[in-house]
């Protein structure tokens, strides 16, 4: 009798064991039913603001490789100023890139990795030609047409990191003018001015704000803390230039 009542005991048990288990399973698979319903319904509810943040990080990356390779001819044309200018432009690149695909990450996409376009460098005079049409172009028309095409969907926090990187582009044009009446006949007087000075720049870890000294209380484009800005310094040697670790 007592050996029934024992073995009947170890089969309740043992249900309940079974029980439990299938319970938790079937709670695992419903979370990941759950998860992967919520990334499918955000892929169609964000369809064009994925595609926008798909196409900006891909800007951004090649953005950051062609300021990078800009930086290591002006060193070669011994322009260490302009090179650091490059490379600060490089790690405000790299810090919108991240927030890119981070962005793309809540929503449940992978960032898509294509081929690196081919680089175009030029002298150190057309190249700094170059990156100021480039940010023209983007300040004037780029960004504020793609934050007019995702304005419909109002994702907010693509919406911010967009709008982030619009006022970075603004910086990095005012930096930029400040030699862009030598970029013809007078660059080498030009020059000679700019390397006989010391230069620093600052880049902002959380937005890419891009300044020639670190603001007295906070970032002015994302309202961060003024620790959070980085300066940047002229180490190729430094191997964290990607949209994971910004130049530091």
């Amino acid at each position: 009798m007592h050996k029934d009542q024992h073995l009947m005991e170890k089969l309740s048990m043992l249900q309940g064991t079974t029980r439990c288990r299938l319970l938790s399973g079937s709670m695992v698979l419903m979370s990941i039913f759950f998860l992967c319903g919520a990334a499918v319904n955000a892929q169609s509810e964000y369809k064009e603001t994925i595609s926008v943040l798909q196409s900006l990080h891909q800007d951004e990356m090649q953005a950051m490789h062609n300021y990078q390779a800009y930086a290591r001819k002006a060193v070669s044309q011994k322009y260490p100023n302009i090179a650091k200018l490059f490379m600060t432009l490089a790690a405000s690149e790299s810090v919108h890139a991240r927030n890119f695909k981070a962005c793309l990450a809540k929503l449940g996409v992978a960032a898509e990795e294509l081929p690196q376009q081919p680089l175009k460098v030029a002298s150190t005079r057309k190249n700094l030609k170059f990156a100021i049409a480039v940010e023209l172009e983007e300040i004037d028309r780029k960004y504020p047409q793609v934050l007019k095409q995702i304005k419909p969907e109002n994702h907010k926090e693509a919406i911010q990191f967009i709008t982030y990187a619009w006022e970075s582009e603004k910086q990095h044009r005012e930096l930029l003018k400040r030699i862009q009446s030598g970029t013809g006949l007078f660059f080498g007087l030009l020059t000679k001015r700019i390397e006989g000075n010391p230069y620093q720049y600052f880049v902002c870890q959380n937005c890419g704000s891009t300044l020639s000294e670190i603001p007295a209380s906070t970032c002015p484009v994302c309202g961060g803390p003024a620790a959070k800005y980085a300066e940047i310094k002229l180490d190729f040697d430094d191997d964290v230039a990607d949209e994971k670790h910004p130049y530091k």
